[in-house]
C-alpha cells in the first residue's frame, strides 16, 4: 500500500527495490478534473470502545497538541480540516470516493468494498517541516488486497519522492510497516522496518521528526529509526489518512479501516 523510513540502527533488512510508492495519490487526488459519482460502500458504522492506549506523544512528554481532529462530528469528515479525495485510486485502479467516509461515535471509518471503491484525504492542519503526529487507528480482518496507511506527504510538489509511511498495511495482514523514502528512481531508495501485530485491535502509530532523524513508534515503543541526513524531507509535510486498494485479480472482500484521532506536535 504505501512506503516508508535508514538509521543508525534500521529495524531488519532492506527490503528489495519496491515495485509502487504512493507519489501519485495527493497529487492525483488533488487535480481530479471532475467528481466521480459511486454508490456509497455498504459497510455500517458500529460504536467503538476506543479507549486511548499508551501514546508515543505521553512516553516521550511531546506536551500540547497543536493541530487534529478527535471526529468529534457525525456524518462526513469535517472540510474545514480535511481534503476528501474524489478520483481514480492507487496507481489508476479502482475509485476514492467521499462517500466511502462516515463519522460516528468519535471515529471516522472508511470502506473499501468488493469493486474498488475506497477513499482517503489529506489533512489542511499543521503543514510543517520537523514535529510529531500520531494517530490512533484500526482495521477490521482485512482482504489483503486493501492497505490501510498513515502518510506524511510533502506540501511542495518539488519534494513528491520525500513520503514518510509511518504506518501501513501490506498484504502481510498480521503485520505493520513504516516505510521512509527519500528518492525517485528505480533504486531502492528506502529504509523500512516491520512490526507483527494484530491491526483489528486499535494502536497508537506515531512519527517524530527532528534535524536529527525520523524516529516511528507503535503503542510508545520504538519500532523505526533513521538518522541519515541525506533521507530527510526538505520540506514541510502534512497527514493523509487512505485506504488504498492493490487488486491481484482475486475476488476482493469489503475491508475498513477506523480512526479514533489524529493529533499533532510541535
Amino acid at each position: 500500500m504505501t512506503a516508508a523510513p535508514a538509521p543508525a540502527a534500521v529495524p531488519a533488512a532492506a527490503p528489495a527495490a519496491v515495485s509502487y510508492t504512493h507519489l501519485d495519490v495527493y497529487k492525483r487526488q488533488a487535480q481530479a478534473a471532475a467528481p466521480v459519482k459511486v454508490a456509497p460502500a455498504a459497510t455500517p458504522v458500529a460504536p467503538a470502545a476506543t479507549g486511548s492506549g499508551t501514546q508515543a506523544a505521553t512516553v516521550r512528554g511531546w506536551g500540547a497538541v497543536v493541530a487534529g481532529d478527535e471526529f468529534s462530528n457525525t456524518g462526513a469528515p469535517d472540510r474545514t480540516k480535511w481534503g476528501v479525495y474524489n478520483g481514480t485510486g492507487h496507481a489508476g485502479k479502482g475509485v476514492r470516493s467521499p462517500a466511502a467516509w462516515a463519522v460516528a461515535n468519535g471515529v471516522a471509518t472508511v470502506s473499501g468494498n468488493s469493486a474498488g471503491t475506497t477513499g482517503g484525504m489529506s489533512a489542511k492542519f499543521a503543514k510543517q517541516k520537523y514535529g510529531k503526529w500520531e494517530t490512533r487507528m484500526k482495521t477490521n480482518a482485512r482482504d489483503p488486497q486493501y492497505h490501510p496507511v498513515l502518510i506524511l506527504w510533502p506540501d511542495n510538489s518539488d519534494s513528491k519522492c520525500a513520503e514518510i509511511d509511518y504506518a501501513e498495511g501490506t498484504s502481510d495482514t498480521a503485520q505493520m510497516k513504516f516505510f521512509l523514502h527519500y528518492a525517485c528512481g528505480g533504486g531502492n531508495f528506502q529504509t523500512t522496518a516491520a512490526k507483527a501485530i494484530d491491526t483489528t485491535q486499535w494502536h497508537n502509530y506515531a512519527v517524530e521528526w527532528t534535524p536529527a532523524g525520523i524516529t516511528g513508534y507503535i503503542d510508545g515503543v520504538k519500532t523505526f529509526t533513521d538518522t541519515n541526513p541525506a533521507h530527510q524531507p526538505t520540506g514541510t509535510m502534512h497527514q493523509t489518512l487512505q485506504l488504498d486498494w492493490f487488486p491481484t485479480g482475486a475476488r476482493t472482500a469489503p475491508s475498513q479501516m477506523q480512526v479514533d484521532w489524529v493529533r499533532v506536535y510541535k
